[in-house]
């Protein structure tokens, strides 16, 4: 009986088929994953910036607490199976100083005479306390000096009369501005916690870069804007700004504490 041996070209279509094979099944998983990634309530998954589309992908996690002693282990964790080349992760600041150790219950945070006296003079906003308790005005006296704190209000007093805003916030400085306070939206327990910046934050996110292999950027991002803390290397402050200015994080009880950031090719 006459053997027939496989010539050139059936081993080509072989391959070619095998190879054809493995890529939908790829494909399809790539995609599955995928599906399990959406945009959070009420926020849309897709923005433009400068002329490109962007996916801001938020990634759902256990709740972050100082026990947490890394967060690239957090971010391996929940995210290393939709990283995709030319991702940027971001991470909202307040996660971030949980997990350093930098969120007190409000119930244990003493406010000194200065803080009581300083927080007088700040305007309340509905979209967050800010410096408009004493518990957090005493964390941004602790962070950045009570001199300070009063040179700030000092000229933001003066200037407030001819309209000039943001004063007081750029002598204080941002580890004064990042500080959060407790608010009733936001996810339990943290509804009852006040926090100060996350501590390094440029080096924090080129640590952090360097550990995921991916590019980091470290945010602080409400509902009415917000502004980048810290940034690996490369990585263009003002692109993130406009990319995240509608915070696809959330604020309440989303428990998405970081996000991927992608590029979306039509």
């Amino acid at each position: 009986m006459e053997c027939n041996h496989p010539t050139y070209w059936d081993k080509a279509i072989l391959d070619l088929y095998f190879f054809s094979v493995k890529r939908i099944i790829r494909l399809y998983n790539v995609n599955f994953k995928l599906m399990e990634l959406s945009s959070n309530p009420g926020k849309n998954l897709i923005i433009e910036v400068n002329g490109k589309k962007y996916a801001r992908i938020p990634v759902k996690t256990h709740l972050i607490t100082e026990q947490d002693k890394d967060y690239g282990e957090i971010i391996q964790k929940y995210a290393k199976d939709y990283l995709q080349p030319g991702d940027v992760i971001f991470i909202g600041e307040r996660s971030l100083a949980s997990c350093q150790g930098r969120s007190y219950p409000k119930a244990k945070v003493r406010p000194g005479r200065l803080a009581r006296f300083l927080v007088r003079f700040v305007t309340k906003s509905p979209y967050g306390i800010g410096l408009g308790s004493p518990e957090t005005m005493q964390l941004a006296v602790e962070e950045v000096g009570g001199p300070r704190m009063l040179l700030a209000a000092f000229f933001a007093a003066i200037t407030k009369p001819f309209g000039i805003k943001g004063v007081f916030y750029k002598i204080a400085g941002p580890q004064a501005k990042a500080v959060d306070g407790a608010a009733d939206y936001v996810i339990p327990p943290y509804n009852t916690y006040v926090s100060k910046a996350p501590k390094n934050p440029q080096k924090t996110a080129e640590d952090l870069s360097k550990k995921i292999g991916f590019p980091v950027a470290i945010v602080d991002v409400c509902d009415i804007g917000g502004w980048v803390m810290g940034v690996s290397q490369g990585v263009d402050k003002k692109f993130i700004t406009k990319a995240l200015k509608d915070n696809p994080l959330g604020q309440t009880t989303e428990q998405t504490p970081f996000g991927i950031l992608r590029e979306v090719k039509d």
